[in-house]
């Protein structure tokens, strides 16, 4: 079934289809209006975990954020998939800004996920380090062939240090958190998108793919964040660091990066 097929199976036949997106990695994207919702965003998921994950984020956890985030119009079973209110503005990664408004918009960016971050209460699990180190050597086995002996010897040797870190304490967290998920509007808000890998984890995972991919060489939009975002702690920047290595060697095992950006970045916050 298409998504204009789900929208009108769920919203009614006066829908309007007005812009596709390819989506990554198997999702449907496509933007539509309706007259009794204004514009919709309709998204197939490539699997029902996916779905699952994204329905229990608007549900439990984006309410927190208010007019900051998509809300939940409706869910299909078959396919699935979701429909969301559009909001305004594009992407933030698409704009282009003077550096003050960029620093605007990621202290606006920190502030969205403090708040995505204290939506629920915490949980404890002792074991969940050790269940993500095995994860990296998941990807790492998929990338080894990539890899130098020293290279691959390097990250399993971080992975060995993060699964013995006294990080127990899980909260509700994004895990995709971009400038591609964040949408500006023409007035300078910022509201966050896209929960579909959203799940309970250490706060400091949320960090990593920024730390790792837009503050090298940018400082200030760091500080920026950091500013309205809850106190990094030491540990928490063991997290950050030890972690990167699990999102270097995903994007390398499926064909998004180059061996080299395997290395350790400096750190810039």
């Amino acid at each position: 079934m298409s998504a204009g097929s789900v929208a009108r199976q769920l919203l009614g036949a006066d829908i309007i289809e007005v812009a596709w997106h390819s989506g990554h990695a198997g999702t449907r994207v496509l933007r539509a209006r309706s007259a009794a919702h204004g514009e919709v965003i309709v998204k197939l998921h490539r699997n029902r975990q996916r779905r699952e994950q994204e329905v229990r984020a608007y549900r439990e956890w984006v309410p927190r954020l208010g007019n900051r985030a998509p809300g939940l119009v409706a869910v299909s079973e078959d396919p699935p998939g979701i429909i969301i209110r559009a909001v305004p503005g594009v992407r933030l990664s698409d704009w282009r800004l003077t550096p003050e408004q960029e620093r605007d918009a990621f202290r606006q960016a920190g502030c969205l996920l403090a708040e995505l971050h204290s939506a629920a209460a915490p949980v404890e699990d002792p074991t969940w380090v050790g269940w993500l180190a095995d994860r990296g050597r998941y990807w790492l086995d998929r990338a080894g062939h990539l890899l130098s002996t020293a290279e691959r010897g390097a990250a399993e040797e971080q992975l060995a240090v993060l699964e013995q870190l006294p990080a127990t304490t899980l909260v509700p967290c994004h895990l995709d958190f971009m400038p591609y998920n964040l949408i500006r509007a023409d007035d300078g808000t910022v509201r966050l998108i896209d929960f579909e890998h959203a799940r309970y984890d250490l706060a400091a995972r949320d960090l990593v793919r920024l730390a790792t991919r837009v503050w090298p060489g940018r400082p200030d939009l760091a500080e920026a964040f950091l500013s309205e975002f809850e106190p990094l702690t030491a540990l928490g920047r063991s997290v950050m660091d030890l972690c990167a290595v699990i999102d270097r060697t995903s994007l390398l095992a499926i064909g998004l990066q180059s061996p080299a950006l395997l290395q350790p970045q400096a750190e810039t916050a």
